[in-house]
């Protein structure tokens, strides 16, 4: 794959005319950082257990140590990454249109690490505790093999969305409200397979919205979108947003 991604002369014009801009970011713009996909983790030493043996309640309540274990794992994988081109990219493409609402799937901060200031995290974040029984985000010790809530003294759980739960109240209702707002949608590094996540688009392209995806591989409704980047997102969101500032500077 080349280097070099040309962005198309009418997809940064939409970018440029757009009122209000919404982009989706899946687990391909971390693995540019070295962030292992959910399906990666499962692998080495974690290839022995399923998926529901390890992001589940039912998993946490029958053995939250195994569960603990294979959580503090990602996280130490997760904290010695960095944010990418792409990630830094889109920061710099937030203060560059009059509103951006930006919705990830991942749960690794590394869109606020890059200086984007409003993320709404789909899937919660991998850095946060909540309290199992109340659901409340809380402090606690996380060099505990167990963490507990220090209100209540039970069980803290990771803050992240497992199998079986709902997304967020806050985050889905923002997400949908973009969705049928925006009129641009970009989706990056996503499958576009899993909802609610993968209807957004189909939201915002019934609302009349322009939609787009920049992906490493072409997704089955790559068809049915104005534009379709074949490409890794740490090469054509740079490009996308040095072509946005090029056409600035030639108007």
């Amino acid at each position: 794959m080349s280097a070099n991604v040309a962005i198309p002369s009418d997809m940064v014009e939409a970018i440029r005319d757009a009122r209000h801009l919404c982009v989706l970011t899946g687990a391909g713009i971390s693995a540019e950082s070295g962030v292992p996909t959910f399906r990666d983790a499962h692998t080495g030493l974690w290839s022995q257990y399923r998926p529901q043996d390890l992001a589940t309640a039912d998993a946490f309540l029958r053995d939250p140590e195994l569960v603990w274990r294979w959580y503090h794992w990602r996280q130490n994988l997760i904290a010695k990454a960095e944010p990418n081109p792409a990630h830094l990219a889109l920061a710099r493409l937030e203060a560059m249109v009059p509103r951006l609402t930006l919705i990830t799937q991942n749960v690794d901060g590394l869109h606020q690490r890059a200086g984007s200031t409003e993320v709404t995290e789909f899937h919660g974040n991998i850095f946060v505790n909540r309290c199992f029984i109340e659901g409340l985000e809380i402090e606690c010790d996380k060099d505990t093999a167990v963490p507990t809530c220090p209100a209540c003294g039970g069980l803290a759980r990771p803050g992240v969305v497992w199998f079986g739960e709902t997304i967020p109240e806050v985050a889905l209702d923002t997400a949908l409200t973009a969705a049928r707002d925006c009129d641009f949608f970009l989706s990056i590094g996503t499958s576009s397979l899993v909802y609610p996540a993968a209807g957004l688009a189909d939201l915002a392209r019934e609302a009349g919205a322009v939609v787009a995806e920049i992906n490493s591989q072409t997704t089955d409704l790559a068809c049915s979108y104005n534009f379709a980047i074949q490409a890794q997102a740490g090469v054509a969101l740079p490009a996308l947003v040095n072509s946005l500032l090029g056409h600035r500077a030639a108007l």
